[in-house]
């Protein structure tokens, strides 16, 4: 069977899309998410995936006091509600049940956060908790809905996000936390020593997440407005590779830099925090520019 012709242009926003490879030249149908916004789209759903997960199945909640949650809760509402305004802005006029509940589901979990922030200050704290609790799980399906809409097998898109998220959230928790020891001098170093070592296996686990992704980012179409260089046969990969050890070294730096009792230790540490959250989310960016065309 002869190859089908396509516009290249049509490629940008899922009009009518190349067959891939390994698929005997069959074409694939219309994405329903697609171009840079699907995926800042993922990269936000992520974040506040991962941001809610280590806020509330972590002991951080008898160790902090309340105003970390209160910092940390705002943002994670702004970034659930702009994952819901870029899914939406990505949408195409195909229509998918998948890129429908993506957008719902991120609105749930701005309406969560919302309520448990709320509740935080108007309620009994336990009321809070459980219903931070309860983000967590949505949260987890908002990344299974998005997973669905992706240009590649469910399972292993599920799985990168599911790694990108611990990934991102814990340099943005960690980052937040370190900044909050201005606030609470008297805080022990467990908490962000804790942080530091979920940031280690979390790089190793988005290690795994793009090692298995990189035969389909070869294969895959990148939003050429996103970035040309992007576009380029297994680049992509190779800077999410590169950025994924970035910060697993710069997580080693922190934890030597925490080693001893110096009071300047924990600032040096958030700095390298900061070099983290550059590196990770630069990784997941260049990780996740070939789920959509």
């Amino acid at each position: 069977m002869p190859p089908l012709a396509f516009d290249p242009a049509d490629t940008l926003w899922g009009r009518e899309r190349p067959p891939l490879s390994g698929r005997r030249g069959a074409a694939r149908p219309a994405a329903p998410v697609t171009g840079p916004a699907g995926v800042m789209a993922l990269v936000l759903a992520e974040t506040t995936a991962g941001g809610a997960v280590f806020l509330f199945l972590t002991p951080l909640w008898g160790e902090v006091r309340r105003g970390f949650f209160t910092l940390t809760g705002s943002i994670l509402l702004v970034l659930a509600l702009a994952t819901a305004g870029t899914a939406a802005a990505a949408r195409t006029g195909v229509t998918s049940s998948s890129a429908h509940a993506a957008v719902v589901l991120s609105l749930a979990v701005a309406v969560l956060t919302l309520a448990w922030i709320v509740l935080l200050h108007t309620g009994p704290r336990v009321a809070a908790r459980v219903v931070g609790v309860a983000t967590v799980p949505v949260s987890a399906v908002m990344l299974y809905a998005f997973a669905r809409t992706a240009d590649e097998s469910t399972v292993l898109a599920f799985f990168q996000l599911l790694a990108g998220s611990l990934l991102v959230g814990a340099v943005l928790d960690g980052l937040l936390l370190g900044h909050w020891y201005l606030t609470e001098r008297k805080l022990p170093r467990r908490p962000i020593l804790r942080m530091t070592y979920l940031l280690g296996a979390a790089v190793v686990l988005e290690a795994i997440a793009v090692g298995l992704g990189f035969g389909a980012a070869n294969a895959g179409e990148a939003p050429s407005s996103l970035s040309p260089i992007l576009t380029l046969s297994g680049v992509s990969s190779w800077i999410a590779i590169g950025m994924v050890a970035l910060t697993g070294l710069i997580a080693v730096f922190i934890r030597l830099t925490l080693r001893g009792d110096r009071p300047a230790a924990v600032q040096s540490a958030t700095g390298f925090f900061y070099l983290a959250v550059i590196t990770a989310f630069t990784a997941e960016l260049a990780a996740k520019v070939h789920f959509f065309p």
